[in-house]
């Protein structure tokens, strides 16, 4: 980029300018709002014996777990979505797990944690279908405050497959009841990025006691004229962590995504789904 990272000069960047970025350390916050137009991902990385499990628990929850891509093991690079990037290396913030319990550090660079039967998957994240929502004009909050998107833990229960099990994790961003339905079309043209809200309303619908106090993220201004929409979040991988109990894992920090080369337009689709 050739001057200091911020995030008004990323959000003009390009997906492999900004990695750049992210590879050396300049940038470690959230990618929200940044590379505009390319589409971002949520990561998991696994040992290859859990993989399978893994791929199937994507396939029975594809609202939270939409799989977009997965590497061979021992390979960094994903080479469908983003030739020439770096999983160990591109990705603003780590969470390490093992045995399903995060670490208290969350590293910049994971190379030194690689190993050749580790296996990366790359799932569709809610950010991409922002700058669609921003583009006919409705408000994305948490980008107007300048924050991470608020993600909470609800009382739904995934659909397990061997290993793993966990509760749905959800985003949230608020409403006038007169945008809703024009959220709900526009989201919903993006299916393997969550696609549109799986609920509208009240958050005890959902088991969520308090908008204030997300699990993840930050907690954004509701209006007392606003209704919250949750969309399925692809941070529900890492609770399933909990039951799965692999000696190693690495995802994403939460908000912290990879960003792919794909664009968010290409993920579209206009037509019965």
């Amino acid at each position: 980029m050739g001057q200091q990272a911020t995030a008004e000069s990323l959000a003009h960047a390009t997906a492999a300018e900004l990695r750049a970025v992210i590879r050396t350390g300049q940038w470690t916050a959230p990618t929200t709002g940044l590379a505009v137009g390319y589409a971002q991902a949520n990561l998991v990385i696994l040992p290859a014996d859990y993989a399978a499990e893994f791929n199937e628990f994507c396939r029975l929850n594809p609202r939270p777990c939409p799989l977009i891509a997965q590497t061979a093991p021992g390979d960094p690079c994903p080479r469908d979505v983003a030739p020439g990037a770096d999983l160990r290396t591109d990705v603003p913030r780590y969470r390490v797990f093992r045995h399903g319990v995060p670490d208290d550090r969350e590293p910049t660079d994971i190379s030194e944690l690689w190993r050749d039967d580790l296996v990366g998957f790359l799932l569709g994240c809610s950010f991409t279908f922002e700058h669609a929502l921003v583009a006919a004009g409705l408000p994305v909050r948490h980008l107007d405050e300048g924050r991470n998107v608020p993600m909470y833990r609800t009382s739904v229960a995934c659909q397990p497959a061997g290993r793993f099990a966990g509760p749905l994790v959800v985003s949230m961003r608020p409403y006038a009841p007169s945008q809703v339905r024009d959220v709900i079309a526009i989201t919903g043209q993006f299916p393997t990025m969550h696609g549109a809200p799986l609920h509208v309303g009240d958050p005890a619908a959902l088991g969520i006691e308090r908008l204030d106090r997300p699990n993840f993220g930050d907690a954004v201004t509701v209006r007392t004229d606003e209704v919250p929409a949750f969309w399925a979040c692809g941070v529900t991988p890492q609770l399933a962590l909990a039951a799965a109990r692999p000696e190693l894992c690495v995802t994403h920090s939460p908000g912290c995504m990879f960003v792919t080369d794909r664009s968010d337009e290409s993920f579209r689709h206009i037509g019965p789904q």
